[in-house]
């Protein structure tokens, strides 16, 4: 059987470059998807990712034609699209009484949007082949919701609805579709916490720690398995035991 082929918007990031390593190292053949691929940006992404199945292309998640002609291409040059990882997001933080139109819009279109943009168009093609995994990265503030998110924390909680809504319409034809919530995850934002603010955060956590993108990456890579085919519909919480429930 020919390698799935897997698609990772926001992937080259860190925690979409992290997806994208866990994924080929999986064996799948990997595109990371990124706004402004800039030569800088690439030449980092390629050394972190050097000797692995992946490639890059630019999109902006945002543009619903966009995603199409990148599904369209893939399709016809790989194959087929097996595996989809809406990664991509943004924040754009301001309390409510301070947020302005674009602010909640511009969110709102990355990290809710793209989801319907790049189903709408890989969902078809999976549907005829009978197989498909799609993993959408939620957020614990999705699930609590956090002070000056109010964009944010909506888009990431409408992106599970999202999540349970296909799931039962795409269930029967093979296709498996979740969401994973990280916590505090280690990124450029976490790592300029003032140390009083990040010994706080870390005490906050039951496991002690701010999580990895690995583990993120991990649950990604459990969670598009060709074995996972009866988990669907689901939340994978990975946030070290910050927020817990059933």
């Amino acid at each position: 059987m020919s390698k799935r082929v897997a698609l990772v918007t926001g992937g080259m990031g860190g925690l979409g470059t992290a997806i994208c390593i866990a994924l080929a190292q999986a064996g799948r053949s990997v595109v990371a998807a990124d706004v402004a691929v800039t030569p800088e940006r690439l030449a980092l992404f390629q050394q972190a990712t050097a000797g692995l199945d992946i490639q890059v292309a630019e999109l902006d998640v945002a543009d619903h034609q966009a995603c199409g002609e990148l599904v369209r291409t893939l399709q016809a040059d790989a194959g087929s699209l097996d595996i989809l990882v809406n990664n991509a997001g943004i924040t754009r933080d301001a309390t409510l009484r301070k947020m302005d139109p674009a602010q909640w819009e511009a969110v709102l279109d990355v990290n809710l949007g793209s989801a319907f943009h790049l189903c709408r168009h890989a969902i078809d093609g999976m549907q005829a082949r009978g197989f498909g995994r799609v993993v959408n990265i939620s957020s614990i503030s999705g699930q609590t919701g956090n002070f000056g998110q109010t964009n944010y924390a909506a888009a990431k909680a409408g992106l599970h609805g999202f999540t349970m809504a296909l799931a039962r319409e795409v269930a029967a034809k093979g296709i498996t579709v979740n969401s994973v919530s990280p916590g505090y995850i280690e990124t450029p934002m976490t790592r300029a916490m003032p140390p009083e603010v990040r010994e706080r955060t870390v005490a906050s956590v039951p496991v002690g720690r701010i999580g990895a993108p690995e583990d993120i990456a991990r649950a990604v890579a459990f969670l598009t398995d060709d074995a996972t085919g009866y988990i669907t519909g689901a939340n994978l919480p990975v946030n070290g035991g910050l927020f817990m429930s059933f």
